[in-house]
């Protein structure tokens, strides 16, 4: 019986989609968004300003995914103001230098914007709209001075904010602290799926999804510290669960790397916790404890202590592990690391790839069309974002997006509707932007709907077979530019992040294996809760680091086969480096629960090699990785062990 071969990750990507449920706000504020903007702009007889105000709803739309009313904030008005300078940019560059003469300064834009997106998923955002925005700006012709359309387009997006923190029931699930009470209780409910999973084949997986959880809830409630003065009680109350629940993720990690299946029962605690956040009801009876490894001792522990938290009645006093304040300031080096990504051979590799895609597209639309040449450069500027998927990925299928909006907007606007239907196409449509997102094809058909209508509105009436050619145009030159050898190197994209990712890791290592173990009598305010907040700081560091190394990885993993051979062994590293931080925890918890400390030499050690591969993998080119010494790690510390283990591991695969 033959075997079947697998489908090449390359050709099965572009049919793979998002499942989630109906955002059915997101499709009511979508509705309410582009559609009458452009009414109004219609209505006014303005209907150039119409369609700006819209275009910045359309982008503000693509950008309001679910979270909180803060993360909202952040999320939608960041990028709507890089939009805004975009606009302004561009429509200056019309005046100033129009046509051929706006060349240069698209290819500094390109530059600048490619190199701000590796900071982080908002940076990417607004360093794609103002991209796009300025091309726009530039060439699409639209009455007007430039900072009448960059205010218009700031309306736009405003409007679209305004419905986002208006738009929301009279009395919301959770009170004002709803979206926070819901991401606190999924890192709860992704915790208790985590421990039904230890020891089976999807505990990898599982420890991923609750890694991913705590980001988000962290994010929640650092957004929400950073935007307002002052923390009421109830606020104080959710941050020292969301601390009782990074204790108990911890103890979590060990038994994770234990690998011991465990009792239906452990789970059925953090399921009550989460149960407990959303409701705001006691969370009842919790399992006993019972005897068993460090790890399970460990977790006993912190499921009691945050049993302490949910009873108490205010928030002034959470314990050992801290008050949860840190969870509101800004991450240490924060503003230096984003220049040292910006700046670093991620930011040049990807920044200049965006200024050549974008500078041809927008050269070979100018001598086809001078007059609306912007619909070929936009389409490089979205289609050259990594974010978005693989480039085969991303090609497929937003070409095959663009034919089928073209082809639904062609159909639709057939109808003798009369002059408003246009509007009533842009209105259903923003209205399917936020369902849309489940699938790149499937945005792109939306959003060209939108797009024509706005087009349609301002005068150009015969553009939707031009914007295909386009769009085939663009597809070719950023499959072209995307796999030219000099210009583009998986290697230091992924090896970027992973490096930044090892030495986080270095560090979070350092301190377990260096620092004093925190002592738990000791109260909230003193040197133990700081140590201890300095420790769970630099493993949250660590695990989103790997998490944005392994998305890099697995879309390196996806691209067509001579850049995925460029890129073979970054996700074999990645896994053994989660292994790592997974061993590093496991160590800290048992010290903590009398385990007796290492030899510092072994700390040294093993630093000193993680600072080594971190070295090579930053700067590999080809070349085998620098021999590492072994590590000699006494009887007893298997979990020191298993971190030099994965280490041997990594220098197989770096230089392979």
């Amino acid at each position: 019986m033959t075997r079947r071969r697998p489908v090449p990750v390359w050709l099965s990507h572009p049919f793979r989609w998002q499942r989630q449920p109906v955002p059915r706000a997101a499709v009511l504020r979508g509705a309410l968004s582009a559609g009458p903007l452009l009414a109004a702009g219609v209505a006014l007889g303005r209907p150039a300003a119409g369609v700006l105000a819209a275009l910045g709803a359309m982008l503000a739309g693509v950008n309001d995914r679910p979270g909180t009313r803060r993360s909202g904030v952040v999320h939608i008005g960041l990028p709507a103001l890089a939009g805004a300078a975009g606009m302004l940019a561009g429509s200056v560059l019309a005046v100033v230098a129009p046509g051929w003469w706006s060349l240069p300064a698209l290819c500094v834009v390109g530059l600048v914007s490619g190199a701000v997106s590796v900071v982080g998923p908002v940076s990417s955002t607004a360093g794609m709209q103002m991209l796009v925005t300025t091309v726009v700006g530039a060439g699409m012709p639209m009455p007007g001075a430039p900072w009448q359309k960059a205010v218009l387009f700031l309306f736009g997006a405003g409007w679209l904010l305004a419905l986002r923190l208006l738009l929301r029931p009279l009395r919301p699930r959770g009170g004002a602290l709803g979206g926070e009470r819901a991401a606190v209780a999924a890192v709860f409910d992704a915790l208790a799926d985590a421990l039904e999973a230890v020891g089976g084949p999807q505990a990898e997986a599982a420890r991923r999804r609750l890694t991913t959880a705590l980001d988000r809830a962290d994010e929640a409630l650092r957004l929400r510290g950073v935007l307002r003065r002052r923390a009421g009680a109830a606020e104080r109350r959710l941050v020292a669960r969301f601390a009782a629940a990074t204790a108990l993720c911890e103890a979590s990690v060990a038994l994770l790397w234990e690998a011991q299946p465990l009792p239906p029962r452990v789970a059925e605690g953090p399921r009550r916790l989460a149960s407990a956040v959303r409701t705001g009801l006691p969370a009842g009876a919790l399992p006993a404890p019972r005897p068993g490894t460090p790890a399970r001792r460990a977790f006993d522990t912190a499921l009691l202590e945050a049993a302490t938290v949910f009873g108490r009645p205010d928030a002034h006093d959470t314990g050992a592990h801290g008050t949860g304040e840190d969870v509101h300031r800004l991450p240490e080096g924060a503003a230096a690391g984003a220049r040292r990504r910006v700046l670093g051979p991620a930011g040049r590799e990807y920044g200049l790839r965006v200024a050549v895609c974008v500078a041809a597209g927008a050269a070979l639309a100018l001598a086809l069309r001078a007059d609306h040449w912007y619909w070929l450069p936009a389409t490089a500027a979205f289609l050259v974002k990594p974010d978005m998927g693989p480039l085969f990925s991303r090609v497929v299928t937003r070409f095959a997006g663009t034919a089928l909006g073209v082809l639904a907007f062609t159909v639709l606007i057939a109808v003798p509707a009369g002059p408003w239907w246009p509007v009533v196409l842009a209105v259903a449509a923003g209205a399917l932007v936020p369902v849309a997102v489940r699938h790149f094809a499937a945005l792109t058909a939306v959003v060209t709907v939108l797009v024509l209508s706005f087009v349609h509105i301002a005068g150009d009436t015969a553009v939707a077979g031009l914007r295909l050619v386009d769009t085939a145009l663009a597809c070719l030159i950023v499959l072209l530019v995307g796999h030219l050898p000099r210009l583009v190197d998986t290697d230091a994209r992924v090896g970027a992040r992973l490096s930044v990712a090892l030495r986080r890791t270095e560090a979070y290592l350092r301190n377990v294996l260096d620092a004093p173990a925190p002592d738990h009598t000791a109260g909230a305010g003193g040197t133990a809760g700081a140590g201890y907040r300095e420790r769970r700081a630099l493993r949250r560091a660590a695990y989103r680091a790997l998490g944005e190394a392994r998305a890099a990885a697995e879309l390196a993993a996806a691209e067509l086969p001579p850049a995925r051979a460029r890129a073979g062994g970054w996700l074999a590293v990645v896994a053994s480096t989660e292994r790592i931080v997974d061993a590093v925890t496991a160590c800290a918890v048992r010290l903590e629960n009398g385990t007796p400390r290492p030899d510092p030499r072994y700390a040294q050690e093993l630093g000193d090699a993680l600072a080594a591969v971190a070295e090579q993998v930053a700067h590999r080119r080809r070349g085998p990785v620098s021999v590492l010494p072994d590590i000699a790690v006494p009887p007893g510390c298997d979990t020191l062990a298993d971190v030099a283990g994965q280490l041997g591991r990594i220098r197989g695969e770096a230089a392979a």
